[in-house]
């Protein structure tokens, strides 16, 4: 028994022990904090461990390149400066590349030096060894244009397999002169984006005025407007969602700037400049036309005043759409809203027209045509036949007529679409927004009968 109680004290007296030696070896309590900062602290060093595990061969992905770069932000002067300065200097580095009027001139030099016999009537041919030997000695800026793949698309069916000299100096000339107008057009883009906006192409045109002998007789107070009717061509067509900035190039790959251009040539005939829209008579003739429009003189244009448009036809439902959904001031229409409207009218065959009268013929904006948009609009052309003692068509006869047209894919609703599709969205418009223009529809075959009996008597004669 006492042996038993000896063993129950060591017992206890051992229990006692360690528990004051845990007690004394207890930290303090940590708190949340401290308790998140050794969290991450054991995943940091965890995860860079398994990271450096899981190394390979392939360590491409550590030179990703970077791909974007911040633009200064307006207070951020020092940086704004910098950045202009350095794209100069990147734009004159570029223009330094292209050839030059003496460079250009040694090309054609050694390319009629280096010509294969025989010639193709009056037009000297190079084969590809002889084109080769060009490249060589053309020196380096021209080595871009001394390729296979230059040479094979020139090459057309000649049975020594030779290219046109000619052909291929415009090849290297139309280059040269797209990568100089790029680099003009680059000079006013303000944002460095690849883009003009409005100003900035105002500025390109207002500053290129006086390098075209065609504009020399143009009054200084009209160069404003002039710029406004230049300006809208570009952006009515190149930028129809109506961001108010167009690619350059866009502005490359379209024809308006060739026609621009076209205004170097002292020679150019009356036909040229009339159907030119950049020309002078084409932009006096358009302002003439809006000054003519504007009876009260306040510089705008009211419903009245443009119902008179043209050969005065367009109907009163079209007109009041046209002032719903154009921009407007006070119920009229400025220059450059008509402006807008003119390049629609006036080039119905096109998509960008097209969209723009689309739009204004979609009274439910719904995206498409049907039979109730398409009698909303024809019935003023029925009014307007009655006002002139003519006997209404029936509207269910011009319904299918101009589904018979379009052949929309669906066969009771036109979008835009199955009208740029179809060929005849010119033709469609015209029949439901101008009484002339259904009036030569109805009448197409005694006009065109008409036509041939005129031929025929100046053949007679």
């Amino acid at each position: 028994v006492t042996w038993r109680r000896v063993a129950a004290a060591g017992a206890m007296d051992w229990k006692r022990s360690l528990r004051s030696r845990l007690a004394a070896r207890r930290a303090p309590k940590k708190s949340e904090q401290e308790l998140k900062d050794e969290e991450m602290e054991l995943f940091t060093k965890y995860y860079m461990e398994w990271k450096g595990g899981r190394k390979s061969g392939n360590t491409s992905y550590t030179n990703i390149p970077r791909f974007y770069y911040r633009l200064p932000a307006e207070d951020e002067v020092l940086l704004q400066k910098l950045r202009e300065e350095s794209r100069a200097v990147f734009l004159q580095r570029k223009s330094r590349e292209l050839l030059d009027n003496e460079e250009l001139q040694n090309l054609w030099f050694l390319l009629e030096k280096h010509q294969t016999s025989p010639m193709v009537g009056e037009e000297a041919m190079i084969n590809y060894e002889n084109f080769l030997k060009v490249g060589e000695k053309a020196g380096s800026k021209c080595r871009q244009f001394f390729t296979a793949k230059i040479f094979a698309k020139l090459l057309h069916n000649d049975p020594y397999g030779r290219i046109s000299i000619m052909q291929f100096f415009n090849y290297v000339m139309r280059k040269v002169w797209l990568h100089q107008t790029r680099i003009g057009l680059s000079l006013y883009d303000v944002a460095g984006q690849g883009y003009l906006r409005e100003s900035d192409l105002e500025n390109y045109i207002l500053e290129l005025i006086p390098t075209l002998p065609q504009l020399d007789g143009l009054e200084k107070s009209f160069y404003s407007f002039y710029v406004c009717t230049a300006v809208r061509k570009f952006f009515f067509f190149l930028d129809p969602l109506r961001t108010g900035k167009i690619k350059i190039q866009d502005i490359l790959a379209c024809s308006f700037l060739d026609d621009l251009l076209e205004l170097r040539d002292e020679e150019l005939s009356k036909e040229s400049q009339e159907t030119n829209w950049f020309s002078a008579p084409s932009a006096l003739r358009v302002y003439g036309q809006y000054l003519n429009l504007d009876k009260d003189h306040n510089g705008m244009l009211s419903k009245e005043e443009l119902s008179r448009y043209g050969t005065g036809t367009l109907t009163n439902i079209f007109l009041d759409r046209v002032f719903q959904e154009c921009l407007t001031y006070d119920g009229e229409m400025d220059y450059k809203t008509y402006l807008d409207f003119v390049l629609a009218l006036e080039n119905r065959k096109e998509p960008a027209a097209l969209q723009y009268i689309f739009k204004l013929l979609d009274i439910e904006n719904k995206g498409y045509l049907n039979v109730f948009s398409l009698n909303y609009f024809f019935r003023a052309i029925q009014e307007q036949m009655k006002i002139h003692g003519q006997e209404p068509v029936s509207f269910q006869d011009v319904k299918d007529e101009i589904f018979d047209m379009v052949k929309p894919k669906d066969p009771y609703k036109i979008s835009l679409q199955d009208l740029i599709n179809s060929s005849q969205g010119d033709t469609v418009t015209s029949i439901l927004i101008d009484l002339n223009g259904f009036w030569t529809y109805e009448n197409r075959e005694v006009l065109v009968a008409s036509d041939n009996d005129n031929t025929a008597d100046v053949d007679d004669t």
